[in-house]
């Protein structure tokens, strides 16, 4: 009889481990199987690249949990409360003055894409058409009109004033050569006056939502590299005290990943853009 017992044990072990379907815990976070991680998300494009995150994410036994708002404050609050462990809605700027402004403790948990300003066609198609009195439509919102300003200066249409930033309004312009007629819109109402203006400047989920494909149809976009993609990136955003998270580090881990570079790459055609660490030169100055 004790010679059947060992047998049987190595048997009753197996059949205990042998379900090929149940999916593998995150290794490189040491995340436990069968998880779930909800995170609040505005619709476009913020919900659409976290559920192709989390087709790869289930396979490691992850599942994301997305709740989408409309609104730009309450996946803050939520996450400030510790209702839900992560959101992502938000550029770097916009979080850092929610939490000025609210007395929120919010952290950057990673960065993941930017969207691109840029001018779009109206009455015109080309810049070098442009001409006195035409009018460029931009936002009017102090983050946004900053933006539009630098834009419109990097392709030689104004010229802003020394100290003029990301905080630029109209009142820094400097030099206008084609005497251009910057008007002033909240930026969801700019795609519903372009057929009235010679150009408009676009967010991208507006240039999005307007039907435009940003590598096809901008006149010119932000660059990749420019001051407004370093500061307007868009972040996973956590309560101070959960950047660390294993669940949150296998979420991030998944947007920083080749696979959904290049769905964003795929999808939305320029007008949402994966952001790339810049590259530190560690090279010593010369003498």
């Amino acid at each position: 009889m004790k010679k059947l017992l060992v047998p049987a044990l190595a048997i009753l072990l197996a059949a205990c481990g042998s379900d090929d379907k149940a999916p593998a815990p995150d290794k490189a976070t040491n995340v436990p199987e069968n998880r779930v991680i909800t995170v609040a998300a505005s619709p476009t494009p913020h919900a659409e690249i976290l559920e192709e995150a989390a087709k790869n994410l289930k396979t490691r036994g992850i599942t994301v949990d997305i709740k989408v708002f409309d609104d730009y404050v309450q996946p803050n609050n939520v996450v400030e409360s510790g209702e839900i462990l992560a959101n992502y809605m938000q550029h770097e700027l916009y979080l850092h003055n929610f939490n000025h402004d609210r007395g929120t403790h919010l952290k950057v948990a990673g960065r993941i894409h930017y969207e691109p300003l840029g001018i779009y066609p109206g009455k015109k198609n080309r810049l070098e058409d442009l001409g006195p009195g035409d009018h460029i439509g931009i936002p009017n919102d102090t983050t946004n009109e900053g933006r539009a300003l630098l834009l419109l200066q990097d392709n030689g249409l104004i010229k802003l004033t020394s100290e003029a930033g990301l905080t630029a309004s109209v009142k820094d312009v400097a030099e206008n050569p084609k005497n251009l007629q910057l008007v002033e819109l909240e930026a969801a109402q700019l795609p519903r006056v372009k057929d009235q203006m010679a150009m408009v400047v676009l967010n991208g989920n507006y240039a999005l939502t307007a039907g435009f494909n940003a590598k096809n149809d901008a006149v010119a976009l932000e660059n990749a590299d420019s001051m407004a993609a370093l500061t307007y990136v868009n972040v996973i955003a956590v309560r101070e005290g959960n950047e660390n998270n294993p669940l949150v580090k296998s979420l991030v881990s998944e947007l920083r990943s080749d696979h959904i570079r290049e769905f964003i790459e795929g999808r939305y055609s320029g007008a949402v853009q994966f952001y790339r660490e810049p590259v530190k030169n560690d090279k010593p100055a010369a003498e």
